[in-house]
């Protein structure tokens, strides 16, 4: 199992250094963003501007497999923390379905929309309104969205189930659906055990964990992305797996067909040591 760095002196002023890097390379690119119309051009631009944030976190991608070109694409994933955010943008261009809750973070909600974010109120009540939203969006785009289906982080020992409704719309439709699994590793392709990744890579809820460590400190967002340029970063390992056939399935069936692609690859691939 790969060690995490020590943390000291030295690795917290190099770390706060490149905090304060980030911030001033995010508000030097706020004018850009605010001249971009939203659509195509901004969704572009994502990749630049995410592009900084795995810079200056030491984070590395690596994928496995290719997108099918079939538009539309949903893809969904596992969601371990808010690196993801970051990730996926560089590695494929396209945007996010994600939880109105963001939308009010100081900043990060007016930047996620102008880069073409999706905002979905999930509680039950707002439940038809949101996947009608969901529906209309990715009908009119030619990059892929990217969807959580777990519906929150986790600490990464295990996939919890998907959220079927969020699978409403991709019932009888044109939408093509492909999974991909997401795993955290070192940077050299060393595991990280599911006590290290708790307590220091994932960003989660302990409140909202089925099974698996708990933190011994839950971080805030900006806490955590500070927290991983103390410990030098990591490496996230994308495995793009072929979209299963879906026709004639609910959103159930559909539910746990891609739920079981993906905690089954998942589990096969965490605990591996991977080089290249």
């Amino acid at each position: 199992m790969a060690r995490v760095r020590k943390q000291n002196i030295f690795n917290t002023a190099l770390a706060a250094i490149k905090f304060g890097l980030f911030w001033i390379l995010v508000f030097c690119q706020l004018p850009i963003i605010i001249l971009l119309p939203r659509g195509r051009a901004s969704v572009w631009y994502m990749r630049v501007f995410m592009w900084f944030l795995l810079k200056t976190a030491g984070i590395r991608v690596r994928v496995r497999g290719h997108l099918v070109g079939h538009r539309p694409l949903l893809v969904i994933t596992n969601h371990i923390s808010i690196f993801e955010i970051a990730t996926f943008p560089v590695a494929f261009g396209g945007s996010f379905v994600a939880k109105k809750e963001l939308e009010s973070w100081p900043v990060v909600g007016w930047v996620a929309k102008k880069f073409g974010v999706i905002f979905v109120d999930r509680r039950p009540s707002h439940a038809r309104d949101a996947l009608a939203v969901v529906q209309r969006a990715v009908q009119h785009v030619s990059y892929p969205m990217f969807l959580f289906p777990e519906g929150t982080t986790t600490n990464g020992a295990y996939v919890k189930d998907f959220k079927s409704t969020l699978f409403n719309f991709v019932e009888n439709s044109n939408v093509a659906v492909q999974p991909m699994v997401t795993v955290y590793r070192s940077k050299d392709g060393g595991p990280i055990s599911d006590t290290d990744m708790a307590t220091h890579y994932a960003y989660f809820d302990n409140a909202k964990q089925d099974m698996g460590p708990r933190a011994p400190r839950e971080r805030s967002a900006f806490s955590q992305l500070f927290h991983i340029m103390v410990i030098g970063g990591f490496r996230v390992d994308i495995t793009i797996l072929p979209p299963p056939p879906l026709a004639g399935m609910d959103r159930k069936q559909i539910a746990t067909t891609l739920h079981d692609m993906v905690s089954n690859k998942y589990m096969e691939l965490k605990d591996k040591e991977i080089k290249k």
